[in-house]
């Protein structure tokens, strides 16, 4: 993986363009960066291969989809004992990579082991997201929900 270090400035104006506009063609990217395509082509995939550029992606409007409501869920999980033959962690890691409600899982300091971001329908789907699946996985001990009143600030673009 390239480190911040190794990117010059071109590379970060790159970035920045395909953050704003990741179909943007090489001709206009070259524009705005002071570069031939070519020389763009080069970089962008040089960034892909040294995984600065991940993938790309389409950004989906969640209303516009039917998916109105959108609740942080602070997660506790159980202590780990030597009871258990696998680490409650891992179980629940694993476990939410096949809910498709939750978008987001990051693990946490403090009180709470993982913050989830889910976006459902309505709260119908949102109750049966808690009592059907995350209140009865084995790991979880308790959670705490937020629910998204309005989006102040929206971004996936990183400060490069």
């Amino acid at each position: 993986m390239t480190t911040i270090a190794t990117l010059d400035k071109l590379d970060r104006a790159i970035l920045r363009s395909l953050q704003h506009n990741g179909r943007e063609t090489y001709d206009v990217v070259g524009e705005q960066v002071g570069l031939s395509p070519s020389a763009v082509l080069r970089r962008v995939k040089r960034l892909e291969e040294a995984g600065v550029i991940h993938r790309y992606v389409a950004l989906v409007t969640p209303e516009a989809v039917g998916l109105s409501l959108t609740a942080y869920l602070n997660v506790r999980l159980e202590k780990h004992s030597e009871n258990h033959k696998r680490n409650p962690m891992d179980v629940f890691r694993a476990s939410v990579q096949a809910w498709p409600e939750v978008v987001e899982c990051v693990s946490l300091t403090g009180d709470m082991d993982y913050l989830l971001r889910v976006v459902v329908a309505d709260m119908a789907h949102y109750s049966r997201f808690i009592m059907d699946t995350l209140l009865k996985h084995p790991s979880v001990e308790d959670c705490k929900t937020s629910f998204v009143l309005d989006r102040v600030k929206v971004t996936t673009a990183l400060p490069v």
